[in-house]
């Protein structure tokens, strides 16, 4: 287990969040899968849900405004250490903006951001609120992975902005690269000559994925099914663990992985 009690180093993944169409069924089912508990921040807050482990926030989750497209995904927040100058990094590297650097009610400053080559990310400067409290553990993320068709130019954008140090993973014909930090700490993958066909579409486009941490990945595609949601990919093992890719019951994917022993995170 990881438990989490300050801000991460910069780069490293540190919050996860989920617009839906429904709420309450959203809770159903993650609460289900992942033993997660809820609490609705209020409607001054957009009615934002904060996903709980033992009492402790491990993810968000809102419904979705009617007018917006019927396009779901669960994002992923990297910390920054100062929010505003992650983003004027980010956009000399070629990065759009989303939603500009903003307060977030005393809990911390974020901004999302997108780039042609990496999908839609956000940041996330905490102040009250470091993110994510507990990691690597049952009912918590483990890892976060890129697809995008082009890996070269996602792995030079993210390497400007977090100054990742970059490991080619070489693997028969798959292109893999994984992110590590300065101090040599690994966050995230970057699968190259793939997408993702996120709810609602019917393209793969370039998307970063979760793979959240479970106790039995065989149990976990069970509970999938039962809860309405359908599976990609029938769970597979491989030296960091057995896994399955799956979506929730708006056509959401993520991982459900039940880590190796000795796997590094």
């Amino acid at each position: 287990m990881t438990q989490v009690t300050s801000n991460a180093p910069e780069g490293t993944p540190t919050w996860l969040d989920i617009g839906v169409p429904d709420i309450d069924r959203a809770r159903t089912f993650y609460g289900t899968l992942l033993g997660w508990e809820f609490q609705d921040a209020g409607p001054e807050a957009g009615h934002y849900n904060q996903c709980s482990l033992r009492g402790e926030p491990v993810a968000g989750m809102m419904e979705n405004p009617a007018d917006q497209p019927d396009v779901y995904w669960w994002g992923v927040y990297f910390a920054a250490d100062d929010c505003d100058g992650v983003v004027e990094r980010a956009t000399g590297a070629g990065a759009d903006v989303v939603a500009p650097a903003m307060d977030v009610m005393g809990l911390g400053r974020m901004a999302i951001l997108t780039h042609p080559h990496g999908g839609q990310f956000g940041l996330w400067e905490g102040h009250a609120h470091p993110g994510s409290r507990i990691v690597n553990e049952p009912g918590s993320f483990v890892w976060n992975e890129l697809f995008t068709p082009d890996s070269g130019p996602a792995c030079e954008f993210f390497r400007a902005v977090f100054g990742y140090e970059l490991e080619p993973i070489p693997e028969g014909d798959m292109d893999y690269t994984v992110l590590r930090r300065p101090d040599g700490r690994y966050v995230g993958g970057v699968q190259g000559g793939s997408g993702i066909v996120l709810g609602g579409g019917d393209a793969p486009v370039p998307s970063w994925t979760t793979y959240f941490a479970v106790d039995d990945a065989d149990a976990a595609v069970r509970a999938v099914r039962d809860g309405g949601g359908t599976v990609d990919a029938e769970p597979v093992d491989s030296p960091y663990g057995r896994f399955a890719a799956v979506r929730d019951p708006f056509g959401v994917p993520f991982m459900v992985m039940k880590p190796a022993p000795d796997a590094g995170t």
